[in-house]
């Protein structure tokens, strides 16, 4: 039998309908944090795409430190190329920069990491290069707190960009594919 999935359903009714695995599933492809992930697949029905996209948000800004944790592992270096479909998108503008700002890139994720002990996670999504070095700069002189705030809204802006694709259809970010690391 083929799953609502596969037949390409989107939207709040195809996820509602879907068995609690499956669209947990869902929702782990676009964050891999499984708290939030169980937390959202907790409160359906959705009644529209908002509520779900809303419900979403809230969840992730309740999750505990160690789910943000297991997402943040999930996501690949700004300006390093990843086999995850989402990343590659989100990050088209940054991995066609110029050699010397992909370089400066990665001198400051490896700064970021050992500075903050985890990956530099940013939207990447509509922000080229130069932006993204520009804000990695500028974020490196965050405190532990600061930069815990400004990651989650990060996590949150790449969640919700990622849900709303899933739920307008698009191939890529369909429910049901794989989860795989993000950015």
């Amino acid at each position: 039998m083929v799953s609502t999935t596969e037949r390409g359903a989107h939207g709040p009714a195809a996820v509602n309908g879907l068995p609690d695995g499956e669209f947990r599933d869902l929702l782990l492809s676009c964050c891999r944090a499984p708290g939030w992930a169980d937390a959202v697949v907790a409160q359906r029905p959705f009644p529209t795409a908002t509520a779900l996209l809303d419900a979403a948000d809230a969840a992730l800004a309740a999750a505990a430190e160690e789910d943000v944790d297991v997402a943040l592992a999930a996501h690949p270096r700004i300006g390093e190329r990843s086999a995850e479909a989402s990343s590659r998108r989100e990050q088209a503008a940054a991995l066609t920069a110029d050699p010397a700002v992909l370089e400066e890139l990665a001198a400051g994720n490896r700064a970021y990491e050992a500075r903050f002990g985890h990956v530099y996670l940013v939207r990447a999504a509509g922000r080229g290069a130069d932006e993204l070095l520009a804000l990695l700069r500028a974020r490196l002189g965050n405190d532990r707190a600061t930069e815990r705030a400004v990651l989650r809204r990060e996590l949150a802006e790449i969640t919700r960009l990622r849900l709303a694709r899933v739920l307008a259809g698009a191939a890529d970010g369909a429910p049901g594919a794989a989860p795989g690391r993000t950015s």
